[in-house]
């Protein structure tokens, strides 16, 4: 599926921009700058976190371990105040054990909000689970 067509997605971005981007985003998660969007409006990231046991230290090494090869897209913030933002689509495979301890290969749709702060970059992972729909990545 193509999301060219869709005033929404974004992937006129060369690899070197998104190394940029994941350099930051990696420097942020290193120093734990960071963190994963939790609560009722994010159940879906809490389910797919507690259904492979994913502990602070396994989430930390995929966010780590994402590359260039798996961005897919940006997108505008829709929330109202926030359009200015910039969101970044990531969609690496980690290998996770899934509740029965039986060992697979997931897709992790990762989106990502990168604020600038006085002291510093913060990055908030604002979806961390399984795609809910087919992905289309920029450099593969």
């Amino acid at each position: 599926m193509s999301l060219s067509g869709n005033p929404h997605y974004n992937q006129d971005y060369t690899r070197e921009q998104i190394e940029d981007i994941l350099n930051i985003i990696k420097r942020c998660v290193e120093y734990d700058r960071y963190s994963i969007s939790k609560g009722s409006n994010r159940q879906e990231n809490e389910d797919f976190i507690r259904e492979y046991n994913l502990r602070v230290s396994k989430q930390k090494e995929i966010l780590m371990s994402i590359s260039a090869d798996d961005f897919c897209h940006t997108l505008n913030n829709t929330k109202p105040g926030y359009e200015h933002e910039i969101l970044y689509v990531f969609v690496p495979q980690a290998e996770l054990y899934n509740a029965l301890d039986v060992k697979e290969t997931a897709d992790i749709y990762i989106k990502f909000n990168i604020l600038e702060m006085p002291d510093g970059n913060r990055v908030v992972v604002i979806s961390f689970h399984k795609p809910n729909r087919p992905v289309d990545y920029a450099f593969r």
